[in-house]
């Protein structure tokens, strides 16, 4: 006898859902009311699926790949040295 999980992964409903949108005669939009997925965000797995296939249906980091604004580590070094120096500066805790 064989047991099938209760739940699946993230990236297998994706998956699922990109083949169902991908299959002749599908109707997107009622898949997207079917599994409660906003349109844009279906054609947003759609184009990753077809480009990386199911790799590209993970969730991704919305770090930005860089920060030129970021405080510069000797600035932040020298601030956090004065914070020590004086532990009664600043607001209460």
């Amino acid at each position: 006898m064989r047991f099938s999980m209760p739940f699946r992964s993230k990236e297998e409903a994706r998956e699922e859902l990109c083949r169902l949108a991908l299959a002749s005669g599908a109707n997107r939009r009622e898949l997207c009311r079917q599994h409660k997925v906003q349109p844009s965000i279906l054609y947003k797995w759609l184009d990753r699926y077809r480009r990386e296939g199911s790799g590209g249906l993970s969730d991704r980091s919305r770090r930005p790949l860089s920060s030129p604004s970021k405080t510069e580590a000797e600035m932040e070094a020298a601030v956090l040295a004065v914070r020590q120096e004086n532990p009664v500066w600043g607001g209460r805790k």
